[in-house]
């Protein structure tokens, strides 16, 4: 986690920062095999050299990124956990929990999906 904290500590809402730090420090448990980064001025995770998944603080949502296919592969579970999406991310509102157990199944979708890439971003 120290790779997080000077981004962390540059969260002004305290709220905010506790969530985040929560999601990050969830993840580095959970998923000791990842490696953290900061690239991009965003937290992230990668495994063998790629990336699994991303997260960025916006004003009314904490982002999480786990690139196209992972939206797409759970698009039903991410609109039934009442989070909004685009193609690149998805947005958990500040006032709404985390779902940790769908969290888990992307880093998990994207770790098998991505065993053999051996570029950052899927092609």
């Amino acid at each position: 986690m120290e790779v997080f904290a000077e981004y962390l500590a540059n969260i002004d809402h305290p709220q905010h920062r506790a969530r985040t730090e929560e999601v990050l420090s969830w993840v580095t448990e959970k998923f000791p095999q990842l490696a953290p980064k900061m690239a991009w001025n965003q937290p992230m995770f990668t495994d063998h050299g790629t990336f699994i998944i991303g997260f960025s603080v916006a004003k009314h949502h904490l982002a999480v990124a786990p690139e196209r296919a992972g939206i797409i592969h759970f698009s039903d579970e991410i609109v039934e956990a009442g989070y909004d999406h685009t193609k690149q991310l998805v947005r958990i509102k500040w006032d709404h929990p985390v779902d940790f157990s769908l969290l888990k199944k992307i880093i998990e979708f994207n770790m098998l999906d991505k065993a053999d890439c051996s570029t950052f971003w899927r092609k």
